[in-house]
């Protein structure tokens, strides 16, 4: 006894700690949880990602808002009579002093205010071996002070938030939902045991936690199943803590805005409404292409006017292999989604119109690596076409004679201009194949690169944040040209050739719309605009695997369709007044080649009738192509070697020549024997005149009658 009471003369001399100072409304202030929160426009929030390493914090949760059975138990478990001290249980303090002083056991005898103490001033918490008498008694002072200061509610709810229950789970909330994925409002009577006893040991082994919970009733008269306890406890307390996010509409996103460090919240572009709309819509549509080799895509909503990010839904979550990946980001094969940019540039620069004919027929370009035939998405040719039909049913041969007209690095450098930066290689790396898309693009800068359209080609950045400044814009393309090439892309009829007047592309209200699909359907996308919004969509699979039989329209434009309407379901969208520089014209086409119909054209560009020079789809040569370079397999009999000629266009009807000798007719597919050596190929028509004629070679030696 003499030693206690020295002690306690001892101890009533030392500084005090006392935390009067700590304030609740203070303390629940600076609470910060582990967890940023991304927000919408409109504050909603949309994704929780964690951002602390050391712990696992989730929300602050108020004592009206825990489960009465969990506030019981702990109290039963910590503190019995909490409700009776004034912050320190002087029966069991003395008592512990005393065992530990005289017995020579530790005890602790804390209160739930002396360890919320302690919680507060790091000064107070016990080191590696326990805390000293002196710290002791300091923790009860600060007890005390808190007692002095604050309500009962408020000490249990403070105490409730800010102690650590199993591994790195700190507060309440986080140690009901990763041990059982419940809200603390929602804990039952036997839960609420279970997470009491994990107080005093929380890295208890399940049996221990068991035992230790089925005492808790029993200390206040009551039998529980004690088996039923163990179960549990094997299952929630056994297992791993795991939180899910229950705010995941955004990951992609959040992951880039919110990083890692300090919690916080950051308010985006984004509405959620839309986002969540645009993520199911695209889910639904993959799913139903169940088979067909298809699990990623990608979609993006931009607002024309401020460029604000609507709907930022970068891939299709569970479906995919690979969900981490940003689809919105990543680069992808174009397809013919550059072809407006091509057009509205030769008609900007006048090398075209929307009247203006160009030739859908075989096409050989030689080039520095070989030769490049472009060909149609359904491997046939139209013959003489308009500028509106060869953009709107997107036909690929004469794209790319605008391109060879135009000039590569002239449209390279326009593409450039239009926000395009992943094309950063020489405009000659990309060749004539980038008018059918042969480049990789992000979805995210294409979209934006279509809002340009939007907007009569001007170009401005995008914006995440509401209170980013809009960036600097610049005008891309020729308001006037646009305003056509945007008229053509609203234009069922100019897609009917390929896609039917009906098809996923054609949308409620007013909008304008171009597909593409990469080589060997590998990607597919969808992008269009309204009045006031552009939508961008990906369909593809991350890995780099083709699709089965899915195309632009079949896999990317259903959920831009869906997506589109959604957005004018109560507002309709409205077709855009020609801009000045833009007349109007009746046109009539020579032979009815295609029906007369109303055009636009730029000023000084206009014209009333189409005239064809000559026949529409004069008799050319199919194959061999200009500069083809035919190889002799010498493992083969000469006599079972041949080339095919073939001729195209009306009145192929004549005659074949190679080097001025006959070589068949070629009104019917010929065959040739080949000879090593540069030879020239003509085309006769049936009165015997050249029509068309092309350079080739054979190379390799005949064949040697060795068998290998």
């Amino acid at each position: 006894m003499r030693a206690l009471t020295s002690f306690l003369l001892a101890a009533a001399l030392l500084p005090s700690a006392v935390h009067a100072a700590s304030d609740f409304a203070a303390v629940r202030a600076s609470f910060r949880t582990s967890e940023s929160v991304l927000l919408d426009r409109h504050g909603e929030p949309l994704h929780e990602l964690r951002t602390d390493p050391t712990r696992r914090r989730l929300e602050w949760v108020p004592l009206d808002r825990v489960s009465p059975a969990l506030v019981a138990a702990v109290i039963v478990a910590e503190d019995r009579r909490f409700h009776e001290h004034g912050g320190v249980d002087w029966t069991a303090f003395l008592g512990a002093a005393w065992d530990n002083l005289v017995g020579g056991r530790r005890r602790g005898a804390s209160t739930i205010t002396m360890q919320l103490a302690a919680m507060l001033d790091e000064r107070l918490r016990a080191g590696a071996g326990g805390r000293s008498f002196a710290q002791k008694w300091r923790q009860a002072r600060a007890a005390l002070a808190l007692e002095s200061h604050w309500r009962k509610e408020e000490i249990l709810e403070a105490y409730l938030n800010l102690v650590s229950w199993r591994g790195e789970l700190q507060g309440v909330a986080a140690a009901a939902r990763g041990l059982f994925d419940k809200h603390p409002g929602g804990l039952d009577r036997e839960e609420s045991a279970l997470l009491a006893a994990l107080l005093r040991a929380p890295n208890a082994t399940p049996s221990v936690v068991a035992r230790r919970a089925c005492a808790l009733p029993a200390a206040e008269g009551e039998v529980w199943d004690c088996e039923r306890l163990e179960r549990l406890a094997a299952l929630h307390v056994g297992a791993k803590p795991r939180i899910r996010a229950r705010l995941d509409a955004a990951p992609h996103l959040a992951r880039t805005m919110l990083g890692r460090g300090a919690a916080a919240t950051a308010r985006t572009t984004l509405d959620a409404g839309l986002q969540r709309f645009a993520r199911d819509a695209l889910v639904r549509h993959l799913a139903a292409l169940a088979g067909r080799n298809v699990e990623d895509g990608a979609v993006i909503v931009l607002d024309n006017s401020t460029g604000d990010v609507l709907a930022y839904v970068a891939s299709s979550g569970d479906l995919s292999g690979a969900s981490e990946v940003d689809g919105i980001t990543a680069g992808r094969q174009a397809g013919s989604t550059l072809k407006p940019f091509l057009y509205a540039d030769a008609i900007g620069r006048r090398l075209l119109t929307a009247a203006s004919l160009l030739d859908d027929a075989p096409l050989h370009l030689a080039t520095p690596v070989g030769l490049y035939v472009p060909q149609n998405y359904d491997r046939s040719f139209k013959g003489m076409v308009s500028v509106r039909t060869a953009l709107g049913a997107s036909l690929n041969v004469p794209a790319v004679r605008t391109l060879v007209a135009g000039g590569v690095e002239a449209f390279h450098e326009r593409l450039r201009s239009l926000g395009l930066a992943s094309l950063d290689r020489p405009a000659e790396h990309y060749g004539y194949a980038l008018a059918l898309g042969g480049a990789d693009v992000s979805l995210i800068e294409l979209t934006n690169a279509y809002r340009a359209l939007a907007n009569g080609g001007e170009w401005r950045p995008v914006r995440f944040a509401p209170e980013d400044e809009p960036g600097p814009g610049r005008r891309a393309l020729d308001p006037a040209a646009v305003f056509i090439v945007s008229d053509i892309l609203a234009d069922r009829g100019a897609r009917a050739l390929t896609f039917g007047l009906e098809s996923p592309l054609v949308a409620r209200s007013w909008a304008a719309v171009k597909t593409g699909t990469s080589k060997d359907m590998r990607d597919n996308w969808a992008l269009g605009f309204s009045d006031r919004y552009t939508v961008g969509v990906w369909v593809g699979n991350f890995s780099g695997e083709p699709m089965w039989d899915v195309s632009g329209v079949s896999g990317a434009a259903p959920v831009w369709q869906e997506i589109m309407n959604r957005l004018h379901r109560s507002e309709p969208s409205r077709a855009p007044a020609p801009p000045p520089g833009v007349v109007v014209r009746r046109v009539r086409f020579d032979g009815e080649l295609e029906a007369a119909r109303d055009e636009y054209f730029l000023a000084g560009t206009e014209m009333t009738e189409v005239l064809i020079a000559g026949t529409p789809t004069r008799p050319r040569i199919a194959y061999p192509g200009d500069g083809t370079i035919i190889a002799v397999d010498p493992d083969i009999p000469a006599a079972q070697q041949r080339v095919v000629l073939r001729a195209s266009g009306a009145g192929s009807s004549g005659a074949w020549q190679i080097d001025g000798r006959p070589a068949g007719d070629a009104d019917r597919v010929a065959l040739w024997a080949p000879a090593p050596g540069r030879h020239r190929l003509a085309l006769l028509d049936a009165g015997g005149r050249e029509v068309d004629a092309v350079r080739f070679e054979v190379r390799g030696a005949p064949y040697s009658g060795r068998v290998r």
